[in-house]
């Protein structure tokens, strides 16, 4: 089943490929990648409208360090009583005027932005008429090839290995640094503390690069740039709303 011959998706998915193909027949005369260049530009646009976002997220972040001690009190009071637990942190979520899931929206409200880009870029027609889109590379790789389709069903292009292995390795170091520098501080006896926990967590911030493997080029280029600004976007505002000190959080 198709869900874009569904009216409203079909118009939201033509709507999205007219924009993108005039974009990049815009800068055509800036660059032999226009296309490529089209993508940079949406996502900086996107990342531009959910800054707001992005400082609610770093809020929640702030205000979840905040509650940590409260909460490993709630922990310990009602560990033997799972139903008593789970009321008593709502509750003590509901007094600060925040959730759990505060600070998921970012992730979320991007999510149908790389899926349209997907479909943009392996869809052969859009509405009824050829996909110009498809016709793009940069340099020289395929918009609309991924890693892994290239190496499983070809034909194999030193272009597309070279451009996608470059994103990913930009993605593989920005999740590093990521890791280091937003390391969570250990809490004793804390259940996220646990070696196995803590290597979870360190893994989760490669799965955008393990994600690109399997997109085409041009979402692939999406993620790298929403990845980067991500980054500096969590420094600056760490610095506006830094977290407790460790100290503070275990007193």
């Amino acid at each position: 089943m198709d869900i874009f011959a569904f009216p409203p998706l079909t118009w939201l998915l033509d709507t999205a490929y007219r924009g993108m193909a005039g974009l990049s027949t815009l800068l055509d005369p800036l660059s032999t990648a226009s296309a490529a260049l089209a993508v940079v530009i949406v996502t900086l646009l996107v990342r531009t409208l959910l800054i707001p976002v992005g400082i609610s997220q770093a809020k929640a972040e702030q205000t979840r360090a905040r509650l940590a001690p409260k909460l490993r009190a709630l922990q310990q009071k009602h560990k033997k009583n799972p139903e008593k637990l789970q009321a008593a942190m709502l509750d003590l979520y509901r007094s600060e005027n925040t959730s759990p899931f505060a600070g998921m929206l970012p992730v979320l409200a991007q999510a149908p932005v790389v899926g349209i880009l997907y479909t943009l870029f392996i869809r052969p027609e859009i509405a009824g008429h050829p996909n110009e889109l498809l016709t793009h590379d940069l340099f020289g790789a395929p918009l609309d090839t991924s890693l892994v389709h290239m190496l499983t069903a070809g034909p194999f292009s030193g272009q597309t290995l070279l451009v996608t292995g470059v994103l990913i390795a930009i993605m593989l170091v920005i999740a590093d640094i990521t890791r280091r520098v937003f390391a969570p501080a250990p809490v004793d006896d804390s259940p996220m503390s646990s070696p196995g926990m803590l290597r979870v967590m360190n893994a989760l911030h490669y799965l955008t690069a393990v994600f690109a493997v399997f997109v085409p080029l041009a979402a692939a280029l999406y993620l790298t740039v929403t990845v980067a600004w991500t980054l500096v976007q969590r420094v600056v505002l760490r610095r506006r709303y830094p977290l407790p000190e460790p100290a503070a959080v275990r007193a």
